[in-house]
């Protein structure tokens, strides 16, 4: 009895039996690795199209240095290394003693200088009013010593026309005198008529005297009416200038005004030279790197402490030149955080002006020709669209590892 060959495709049996080989198994298998593959493909190009991610990034912030802004000694110090503060939370506190004694001297000097800016000002009127009846006065007095003067002078001609009678009248008595002495000599006269006669050339001579006198008298009279007639007109020019004189009242009752002012910054600076003396949180953060202990003497500018702000914080993602062909503000932004394990979002704000090889320290320098094309990478700031309610916690921190990924399609 010949031996039964298997047919193609089939094993033996030990027992001799045939078991055909399972052809279907073997397809199906091929069939949903090769439906994997495909679909791992069409994943990886749907990725890789709509979207562009990077692990070179990490959370960037502000770390505020916090310093004095006067001088003082250190008399609080209200924080801890490491500790939270909000804004407006008192750091320390310095010794106000002579911060409050210049507030003090600058409300007196404020005080003074309005007291002087109401009397200047007060004196604008009087000094208008005064220079008006100044002036009134003034034209008046010019008017009666111009009339004063007409006056010495008539009585001076006066003066002058009684000399001129008087010396007729003595010369007269005189020739009448010398005709009488030679007729008394010879008793052609009497004594008596030559004594009349005498005593009439001595009234006459004593009356031209008198006359000469009053001349003088009058001629001083010019002189004096003259000298007030010049002194009432150098009074009326000066009361000419009253307009000038009130505006330059006004003008001191204005520059009482600046110095108010100047007083009252002088009283602004000083109040702020004492709320200086508290050092306040400029906002919310976390406290390192502190420098500063109790008792000790501060200096404006001198570094105290460094504040590390959570509220005001954004992505610094670093992405290779060849990913941003379709990267640009405004487009949204999926972030992992490494250290919290959740996803945040943002989106793109703004692409960087330069790579940062070129921003670096030491910037590379190509001139030897020994070039080898390398990929740069651009910084791209990604800011966090609903940071407020995501992190309630503050559990995101400056320099943290993230991965954003942009969707750009």
């Amino acid at each position: 009895m010949a031996d039964a060959t298997p047919a193609s495709g089939a094993q033996p049996d030990p027992k001799g039996a045939v078991t055909p080989q399972p052809k279907k198994s073997r397809r199906g298998i091929l069939l949903i690795v090769l439906a994997v593959l495909v679909i791992a493909g069409g994943l990886f190009y749907w990725h890789s199209t709509y979207y562009e991610d990077t692990d070179d990034a990490q959370i960037s912030g502000h770390l505020i240095q916090v310093s004095a802004r006067i001088n003082g000694q250190v008399i609080k110090v209200n924080v801890d290394e490491n500790q939270f503060v909000t804004k407006g939370t008192v750091i320390a506190e310095l010794d106000p003693a002579d911060y409050q004694v210049a507030v003090e001297n600058a409300e007196a000097g404020l005080a003074s200088a309005k007291a002087a800016a109401v009397a200047a000002r007060v004196n604008v009127p009087i000094t208008s009013v005064n220079t008006g009846s100044n002036l009134r006065s003034a034209s008046a007095d010019v008017t009666g010593s111009h009339a004063s003067v007409l006056q010495a002078q008539s009585q001076l001609i006066a003066a002058q026309a009684r000399v001129e009678q008087a010396k007729a009248n003595s010369i007269k008595s005189q020739s009448d005198l010398e005709r009488y002495k030679p007729l008394v000599a010879k008793d052609v006269i009497s004594k008596q008529q030559f004594d009349a006669a005498v005593a009439a050339a001595d009234a006459d001579k004593a009356a031209l005297a008198d006359a000469q006198a009053q001349v003088q008298a009058s001629q001083e009279a010019v002189r004096v009416a003259n000298q007030r007639e010049a002194q009432s007109e150098a009074s009326y020019k000066y009361a000419e200038t009253a307009p000038q004189q009130v505006a330059a009242q006004d003008a001191r009752a204005k520059q009482a005004e600046a110095q108010v002012e100047a007083a009252q910054a002088q009283l602004d600076q000083a109040k702020l030279n004492l709320s200086y003396t508290k050092i306040v949180a400029p906002a919310n953060g976390i406290v390192t790197r502190k420098n500063l202990e109790l008792n000790q003497n501060v200096s404006p500018g001198q570094n105290l402490l460094t504040l590390v702000s959570l509220d005001d914080i954004w992505i610094t993602a670093n992405f290779k030149e060849t990913q941003l062909r379709h990267v640009s503000a405004g487009q949204s932004v999926e972030i992992h955080v490494d250290s919290t394990g959740r996803d945040y979002q943002g989106k793109v704000t703004q692409v960087g002006g330069a790579t940062g090889s070129v921003l670096s320290l030491f910037p590379p320098e190509n001139a030897t020709g020994n070039y080898v094309k390398v990929v740069q990478r651009i910084p791209v700031r990604v800011d966090f669209t609903n940071l407020a309610q995501e992190d309630k916690d503050h559990l995101l921190r400056p320099g943290m590892s993230v991965e954003p990924k942009v969707k750009v399609k």
